[in-house]
């Protein structure tokens, strides 16, 4: 008759290192308040026994469940990986866990995501962008879950985030490309529908336009969605005009990338037939021949605040403050004055 193997405990441990319970649980939950000597035995008698804490325990003692949410828009956009690899980093640090889910850029499955995060525990939930019905931000309110938004800074807003004021970082890009002599400009972007983030880099490109004599509303501007394929075909769409576009303006990198990829098939130079810029500067516009120019965006600092930021909301019950971050022109080869 085959026994029953006992699941060693938290008393198994302490015995087995030679010390007290509450020694083990600050080893497990508060390591830099343990001897390092200490810290070692413990977590040598964990391994030995195979020791898992018991996580219902931990919830009922401190009345959180340790868990973060974060909803992103998709996971096939590289540039929401490094910021959440950052955000993950830091919370582990933490000892908190991450659940991630996407909602395809759909507000009815972002509504569903949060309220199951919600429902399942989450100590708070991490947002992208501030698009979304006002119901949500008190239906959080109301369960007294903090939510944090990230990749964007708003004074239009009261709620809490961590990002960069897409706006302003797209007009300083739209700035350089007019200042070297651009006049015909063409802009891929991604779809602006329940999209703040592409919604105010529209806006900086205009702004750059009016404040540099051009009218705005002469503006191409084709939308697509994320992908190296349809940057390739909406460069085909703008690049049909007469007069052509001197320049193409591009939402993220990867439409900018798909536009070059375009341009090397048709037999067009880059910068010297048609320049085209990006927006993240992922390992991508660094690569690519030529380099391309783009605005470099701080991810990881940006997942790491955030992370911070939505600890402290949990934790003590703080109403969250808004850190802007800054942004940075990669000026490479892929720009340059255009033909006489």
């Amino acid at each position: 008759m085959s026994s029953i193997r006992s699941v060693p405990t938290l008393d198994d441990v302490a015995k087995s290192a030679g010390v007290s319970t509450a020694t083990v649980s600050r080893c497990l939950n508060s390591p830099g308040q343990v001897v390092e000597s200490t810290r070692l035995r413990v977590m040598r008698a964990v391994e030995e026994l195979g020791y898992t804490p018991n996580f219902g325990a931990r919830v009922m003692a401190a009345k959180r469940t340790f868990t973060v949410g974060a909803i992103i828009p998709t996971m096939e956009n590289a540039i929401f990986a490094r910021g959440l690899q950052a955000f993950q980093e830091e919370l582990h640090s933490r000892n908190y866990t991450l659940l991630v889910a996407s909602s395809a850029y759909r507000p009815e499955i972002e509504e569903e995501q949060i309220r199951a995060l919600v429902a399942r525990g989450a100590d708070g939930l991490l947002l992208i962008g501030h698009d979304r019905d006002p119901s949500l931000r008190e239906y959080l309110r109301r369960q007294n879950v903090p939510a944090l938004v990230a990749w964007t800074v708003s004074a239009d807003t009261p709620q809490p985030s961590v990002g960069f004021d897409n706006r302003a970082a797209m007009r300083a890009m739209t700035d350089e490309v007019l200042k070297l002599g651009h006049k015909r400009v063409g802009v891929i972007s991604a779809i602006s529908t329940g999209n703040d983030r592409v919604r105010q880099r529209i806006e900086g490109i205009r702004d750059a336009m009016q404040a540099n004599g051009f009218d705005p509303d002469t503006l191409a501007i084709t939308e697509t969605a994320y992908g190296i394929e349809n940057g390739a075909e909406a460069f085909d769409l703008l690049m049909r005009a007469e007069p052509r576009p001197t320049v193409l303006i591009c939402g993220n990198d990867v439409l900018a990338v798909g536009a070059l990829r375009r341009a090397r098939e048709r037999g067009l130079d880059v910068p010297g037939d048609v320049s085209i810029t990006g927006f993240d500067d992922m390992e991508l516009a660094r690569i690519v021949t030529p380099a391309l120019t783009t605005v470099g965006v701080p991810h990881r600092e940006m997942g790491r605040i955030a992370a911070r930021e939505l600890i402290d909301m949990i934790e003590n019950d703080s109403p969250g403050s808004t850190v802007e971050l800054k942004t940075v022109l990669k000026m490479r080869e892929s720009l340059s004055v255009p033909k006489p």
